[in-house]
């Protein structure tokens, strides 16, 4: 009843007269429990056409508060498709559900394959929205975008820079989960999608472990297509600040150094100056250390593969994540995507030469170590720097009992420490090779919808390599994106492994050989097997009885002096041991031919190099 009133409350809030392309007074709709706003007139809003307009978007047909459902927006492509001989729709996937995931190709010489694109010599850059269908911002830019650079002109010389490749709504089924309520925190559309797809997966959670058909499709077009720049958008969550559009990757400290440079020196400043030329303000993505109180800094991140910025670092592919501020207002938010995407779309073209050199630098780094996470320098203080923030008070809170953070829509420029994560926390030494067994279906499937090269064996082959034993196993105790994700320590130990047919040898001299690492190694957070791929392995399926145990262990003892002295050393040194007659039996178990020595084994191999390539 309770949870019913509060929906019956904030869908009256809502509807009772803000319009979100206005100033709406503070009293208004969402805004009555929302933050106060603060005033914006850009330029930008004199991107959108008049709702009259023949190709006007349903979003400026509906006075820029609203976003059309799934078949409008297909339907609107498709006559834009149709009108447009630079633009070409294919589907790249299904959802769980069976809707197309649609995708738009935008090029000079209307180009319908890879091949065609390719042929043109122009760069390519890849641009996705609602991977969280409530954030859908990109959507309704790239299609106002789509229309000026074609069928109105207005924009048409960005095709003669580059290529656009356009995925309006990645999470199709979410989008269709369409109501008033998707997202509290957020100042429009009026109705939207949901944040997870229809098995309650969240798609900006699954570039490792490829679980959904959603990022599936993604990551074969991206093999397909191959873009050379690749943008995600969404809207996000938080405290309030004076940013409007802020977007952010891994940085040079991470696995594509070169391309990081190039972002950070072409791509940050020509965004950032088309934006505040239109009254936007841009910013960096960062995360407040504590959003009650920002005398404590902000963090930059440092991507893991999970995500698309992390993801796209380890494979080399610039990637681009941007995060639209959730109290800025719909109108707004779009229009500055826009002029972002308009941005690197000039950009990338521009320097393109310089962009595809960083590229083909970050493919042949071959480093020696890989970093499987980061962290924040240890000992290093932050440097300081300005933040255009909001002003901020805790207030007594008569409901929580405690204290509440109350933003005064005042801007205020605040100095504060700045951290980020650019220190590595664990690495490991790269092997030659991976070697995958064939019972690992599912994870060889992922490593070549990742694609990755690999060979796939015939005939059984003998293989020295380093397998890792799992030591201290633990699950979580509660399901994460659909898996229970594992941790353990991992201890190296010699074998020679014999690998059956249809085992699939994952070389590590190839371009995404870091991903590779990322994928495999146990100790890296988005690995498969904390991932929880390899839960059969930890499964104990063999044991023995004390009655058999008693005189096998008094044989062992009486024909190996060696083992006695070592028993009775254990004995003298564990008192917890000495004192469990089953951790005794159980020690001579397994030193016995009986015992299963695969028990808690990491079935993926390392192929070592020889003394000769040492």
């Amino acid at each position: 009843m309770i949870l019913r009133l509060a929906a019956v409350v904030l869908s009256a809030l809502f509807l009772s007269g803000a319009v979100w392309g206005e100033e709406p007074a503070a009293e208004d709709g969402i805004d009555a429990v929302l933050p106060p706003l603060l005033p914006w007139n850009g330029s930008s809003r004199d991107l959108a056409v008049a709702a009259d307009d023949p190709w006007a978007t349903p979003f400026e047909k509906s006075g820029l508060v609203e976003t059309p459902r799934y078949d409008e927006t297909v339907a609107w492509l498709d006559r834009l498709v149709a009108a447009a001989p630079e633009l070409e729709r294919v589907s790249i996937g299904l959802s769980h559900e069976g809707r197309e995931i649609v995708m738009v190709m935008a090029s000079s010489n209307g180009a319908s394959t890879p091949e065609e694109l390719r042929a043109s010599g122009k760069p390519v850059i890849l641009v996705h929205g609602g991977i969280h269908s409530g954030e859908i911002d990109g959507k309704d830019a790239g299609m106002m975008l789509l229309r000026d650079m074609t069928v109105r002109g207005t924009r048409g010389e960005l095709l003669d820079k580059a290529s656009l490749l356009f995925v309006p709504i990645l999470s199709v089924d979410a989008h269709e989960r369409f109501s008033g309520h998707g997202r509290i925190n957020q100042r429009g559309p009026v109705e939207m999608g949901w944040r997870t797809n229809a098995r309650n997966q969240n798609l900006n959670r699954d570039y490792a472990k490829l679980d959904t058909p959603e990022i599936r499709a993604l990551a074969q077009a991206i093999d397909v297509w191959e873009p050379d720049l690749y943008v995600d958008v969404h809207v996000t969550d938080g405290i309030d600040w004076q940013y409007d559009i802020t977007w952010g990757y891994n940085g040079p400290h991470a696995h594509s150094p070169s391309t990081a440079r190039w972002l950070a020196t072409r791509l940050d400043p020509a965004a950032s100056r088309v934006l505040e030329a239109h009254g936007h303000v841009p910013g960096p993505l960062v995360f407040p250390v504590d959003s009650r109180d920002l005398a404590r800094g902000v963090v930059e991140w440092t991507a893991s593969i999970r995500f698309s910025n992390g993801w796209g670092d380890a494979r080399h592919l610039p990637t681009v994540l941007v995060e639209n501020h959730s109290l800025k207002p719909f109108d707004r938010r779009v229009l500055g995507t826009y002029l972002f995407l308009a941005s690197v779309i000039e950009t990338v073209g521009e320097h393109s030469a310089e962009l595809r050199e960083a590229v083909r630098t970050d493919r042949a780094r071959r480093p020696e170590t890989v970093p499987l996470a980061w962290r924040v320098p240890e000992g290093v203080s932050p440097v300081e720097r300005e933040l255009l923030a909001v002003e901020q008070r805790l207030e007594p809170s008569p409901i929580s009992g405690g204290k509440r953070v109350e933003y005064t829509g005042k801007p205020v420029t605040v100095s504060v420490p700045w951290y980020a994560y650019t220190e590595p926390q664990e690495t490991v030494e790269p092997p030659v090779a991976y070697w995958v067994p064939p019972a690992w279906h599912e994870v060889i499937e992922r490593l070549a919808i990742h694609g990755l090269q690999m060979e796939r064996i015939s005939e059984p082959r003998r293989v020295e390599v380093e397998m890792y034993r799992l030591a201290d196993a633990e699950l979580e105790t509660k399901p994460f994106e659909g898996h229970i994700r594992a941790s353990a320590r991992a201890i190296p130990e010699r074998r020679v492994e014999t690998f059956p047919p249809g085992s699939a040898r994952i070389p590590l001299d190839q371009p995404l050989g870091v991903l590779a690492v990322l994928l495999l190694e146990p100790a890296s957070p988005d690995s498969f097997f904390q991932w929880g791929f390899f839960l059969e392995v930890m499964q104990r399926t063999e044991y023995v009885e004390a009655y058999i145990m008693e005189p096998t262990a008094r044989a062992m003892l009486e024909a190996d002096p060696d083992l006695e002295a070592e028993f009775r050393g254990r004995l003298l040194e564990d008192p917890d041991f000495a004192a469990s007659p089953r951790d005794r039996l159980q020690w001579f178990y397994e030193r016995t031919p009986y015992f299963d020595d695969r028990w808690n084994l990491y079935p993926v191999g390392r192929e070592l190099p020889t003394p000769s390539e040492e």
